[in-house]
């Protein structure tokens, strides 16, 4: 094994006669930001999610932190791991969707205690002191106790991200995170997320914000068509694609 945080070797994925994914094989440095591009229907949100085994990978291996990701192997053999197993093992993996999926009948607080007393089995004072100290370092100190109905769209995705940093994970996957949400309110959430990489938070960003991939990523990533095109430092693939097909994709999301 590398000392890869994230190692994917030949991940191939499948939905019926669709193949999502033909062969991702990358690594993931700790402590660095790894931003997926790409257009929609390339694959990169159906990676993140195979990551963390809420899709299962028809054939390949996922390592975080040096474990297989869902399964255990013996000689050549995978098995699956008890779904009590999983879901131990993926609280290791924070993931923040684009939509932001806080349960509407909970606070603010409430939303990112639940997980650390269910899974995690953190008593209820600590669950609570944990929450606060994650919600305030969100900006999000005045907002405990408030449902998400009463949040804009970009305080609900910094609920999501403390929820799931709440769970004290190893790597955190962003898959589009502001892409659901008004221009005015994405600066706030990639703000917390520039702030978890200065802290070497292990981060994959599934993004369109190029500003983003730019100033943050330690490697871009760009992909169609279920496989990785070009891959490099920001300063390579974002200025000075070697690629056809990656000079059209950046022609077209720089002229929006």
């Amino acid at each position: 094994m590398s000392d890869a945080m994230v190692k994917a070797e030949s991940v191939h994925k499948r939905f019926g006669r669709l193949e999502v994914l033909k062969g991702i094989s990358l690594e993931v440095a700790p402590a660095s930001v790894m931003c997926l591009l790409g257009p929609s229907g390339s694959g990169k949100s159906t990676f993140l999610r195979c990551i963390n085994h809420l899709v299962k990978i028809n054939a390949g291996r996922l390592w975080v932190d040096g474990e297989l990701v869902g399964y255990r192997q013996r000689g050549n053999k995978l098995y699956e791991m008890r779904e009590s197993e999983i879901v131990r093992s993926r609280a290791k993996i924070g993931m923040v969707f684009q939509r932001f999926n806080l349960f509407p009948h909970l606070t603010a607080i409430q939303n990112v205690r639940l997980a650390q007393e269910m899974v995690l089995r953190r008593r209820s004072q600590e669950a609570e002191e944990k929450a606060h100290a994650l919600l305030t370092r969100v900006g999000l100190a005045d907002k405990m106790d408030e449902y998400p109905a009463r949040l804009s769209g970009g305080q609900q995705q910094r609920v999501a991200i403390a929820r799931a940093l709440a769970m004290d994970p190893k790597v955190m996957l962003f898959d589009e995170v502001t892409s659901a949400l008004d221009p005015e309110l994405v600066k706030e959430v990639l703000d917390v997320m520039r702030d978890l990489a200065r802290e070497g938070m292990t981060m994959i960003v599934v993004t369109h914000e190029m500003g983003f991939a730019a100033d943050v990523g330690d490697r871009v990533i760009f992909m169609d068509d279920g496989a990785i095109v070009e891959e490099g430092p920001p300063a390579q693939v974002l200025d000075n694609p070697r690629e056809e097909r990656t000079k059209r994709f950046l022609g077209l999301v720089l002229e929006h």
